[in-house]
Parts: C-alpha cells; sequence; structure tokens
C-alpha cells in the first residue's frame, strides 16, 4: 500500500503515541458495546426507528406521540458515539501509515478498525429496520466482541515487527490457547442467546428468542465449564513449560476476569436479570475478550524483518539533513 503523499509532510509518529491511540481503540471498541446495552435495557432500540435519519425527514430526535423523548435520545446518543469510535480508529490508521519505517502488518490491522466501525453502523442500520430481531442483535455484538480482539493484536504488534511468528509456548500449548479461544466464541454466542430470549429486548414490541431463558442459560453456564475446565488444562501446561512470566501474568488475568464474570453471570440470573447488571455484564464479556486477546498474542512474538521499511521513504542522507552556515549561506 503505497504511502499518500501528504504524509510525507507529517512528523513521523513515535510507537507510544501509537500504542496509546490503539488502547483507546481497545476502549472505545468495547464502551460502544457497553453502550448499546444501555440502549437495550432502556427498551431505547426504536427510539429512532429509521436509519440513517432518526425518523424520516429528520437526522435528530423529533416530538413524537408514539416515542418517548427519552428513548429517542438514548438511542441517537449512541448512534453519536459511533462518530467518536471513527475518529479514534482512524487516527490509528494514520498513526500506522505514519510510522517510519513504515510496517505493513501494523497498517492492515489499523486499517481493519475505522473498517470495521463502518461494517458495524450498516450493520445497526439494519437491526433497526429489521425491527431488533434477535438474531440481528447477536451479529451486532459479536462482530464488536471481534473487533475488540482485533484492537488487542494492533496493542500488541506496536511493539513486534513484522517477521515470521516466534512461538514462546510449544505449538501444543499455543494449540490449546487457540481452542479455547474458539470455546469462548462460542460462550459469547450463547450469550447473545440468553439476551434474545430475555426480557431485554430493546423495544416492548420485539419478539423474543422462543427457546426460553432457562434453556439458553443452560447452554451459557454448560459453555461456561467447559470453558473453565480449557483454562485449567492450559494453567498446567503453561507450568510445565516453564511458560514466560509475561505469558503466565496473562494467564491469571484471563481467569480472574473469566471467574468474576462467571459470578456476575449467576447473581444476575438469581437476580432476575436487572437492567443494571445487564450492562455490567457486556462489560465483563468485552474484559474477557480483551484478556484473552491479550493471552494469544502473548504467546508468540515477531521480529523485524530486514526488508521492515517502507519503499517510498528512506532515511535522509547526511547532506540532505544538515543546515548550511552563516558563511555557506553568505
Amino acid at each position: 500500500m503505497a504511502r499518500p503523499a501528504f504524509l510525507d509532510r507529517l512528523l513521523p509518529v513515535p510507537p507510544a503515541v501509537l500504542r496509546r491511540l490503539a488502547v483507546a481503540a481497545v476502549v472505545a471498541q468495547a464502551g460502544i458495546a457497553v453502550t448499546g446495552s444501555v440502549v437495550r435495557v432502556t427498551g431505547s432500540g426504536l427510539g429512532c426507528p429509521t436509519w440513517p435519519q432518526c425518523f424520516p425527514g429528520s437526522l435528530v430526535p423529533t416530538p413524537h406521540p408514539e416515542v418517548a423523548a427519552l428513548h429517542q435520545w438514548v438511542e441517537f446518543g449512541n448512534r453519536m458515539l459511533t462518530f467518536a469510535v471513527v475518529l479514534v480508529t482512524g487516527l490509528c490508521f494514520l498513526a500506522a501509515l505514519n510510522t517510519r519505517p513504515r510496517r505493513s502488518r501494523l497498517v492492515r490491522l489499523a486499517l481493519l478498525q475505522p473498517l470495521g466501525v463502518v461494517a458495524q453502523a450498516v450493520i445497526g442500520g439494519f437491526t433497526v429496520l429489521l425491527g431488533l430481531v434477535w438474531w440481528s442483535v447477536s451479529v451486532h455484538f459479536l462482530v464488536s466482541m471481534a473487533l475488540v480482539w482485533l484492537a488487542v493484536v494492533l496493542v500488541s504488534a506496536v511493539d513486534e515487527g513484522d517477521g515470521p511468528p516466534r512461538r514462546l509456548v510449544p505449538g501444543a500449548v499455543r494449540g490449546l490457547v487457540g481452542v479455547s479461544s474458539a470455546v469462548l466464541s462460542a460462550l459469547l454466542l450463547a450469550g447473545t442467546f440468553v439476551t434474545a430470549a430475555g426480557p431485554h429486548s430493546g423495544d416492548a414490541d420485539t419478539p423474543r428468542l422462543a427457546a426460553g431463558v432457562p434453556a439458553m442459560a443452560q447452554l451459557h453456564a454448560d459453555l461456561l465449564f467447559g470453558y473453565l475446565g480449557l483454562l485449567v488444562g492450559l494453567g498446567f501446561a503453561l507450568h510445565a513449560v516453564a511458560a514466560p512470566a509475561t505469558v503466565r501474568r496473562r494467564y491469571a488475568v484471563l481467569v480472574a476476569v473469566v471467574v468474576a464474570q462467571g459470578v456476575l453471570g449467576g447473581v444476575q440470573y438469581a437476580l432476575g436479570v436487572p437492567e443494571g447488571l445487564v450492562s455490567l455484564h457486556v462489560l465483563g464479556a468485552a474484559l474477557v475478550t480483551v484478556a484473552a486477546a491479550a493471552m494469544w498474542t502473548g504467546t508468540t512474538t515477531r521480529e523485524p524483518m530486514a526488508a521492515d521499511h517502507d519503499p517510498a521513504w528512506t532515511e535522509p542522507s547526511a547532506a540532505a539533513t544538515e543546515q548550511p552556515t552563516l558563511v555557506e549561506r553568505a
């Protein structure tokens, strides 16, 4: 990918700045998933019943006899947050483009962030147009978690090169991390089924998943126990291979977050799924995704390649950077 000419006139972006922007992207992607849950539990999912307009002929909320003003502004506010996420992720991409030397893998990962936000805006629009049908809400949430995962990978890539991955643990252990990550994906999917069968549909008239909350909650719990079992096995494996301290720390964080999320889910179910705990559970899902992604990225590293440079940009020569003396200017 050729660098746009205007970037050559900008100062190089230090890795520390890009790292902060990448961390901000993680927070933004997780945060908008949480605010989306607020839209759902307040029954504001159809506060703006059209898309991209709020009401036909109006981009912003407008007095309407059938839609409460609160619901309109909650949904409209969530839509406006999309622009903040676009800004953060767009800055990530521009910063990655302007790293010196340019890192192709970093640029690709950074580009996925704003593209993903745009895709989410389209998915959100279809969700509204489909009347918040449960499976569209599930897709909307799962794509958010995928973007959170990719944002964590971007954070990790800032400190790496573009060379081939080098394992920090044996292949079998990394395979176990991969299997646990796949089970986590199924666990997140089952969580959306519980939501789809539950009382918080985003709108009072939206049909619910007919399977029922108890059955979906049982499926969700079974997958959680399976995931915890894999994490226990992973812990023994990391100890057996004397994994690096950084990997063990990430594992400990992952286990702590998963256990806390499991306890929260149990309390949430026992109390009849109160609204506040629903949004807190969505936040927990995002934190589990962050921890799992950090665990995955921590099992490998990448060294810089000899060709890790931007062919369109070279280090300026000494002659080009030397400033003329007063005598030479005269």
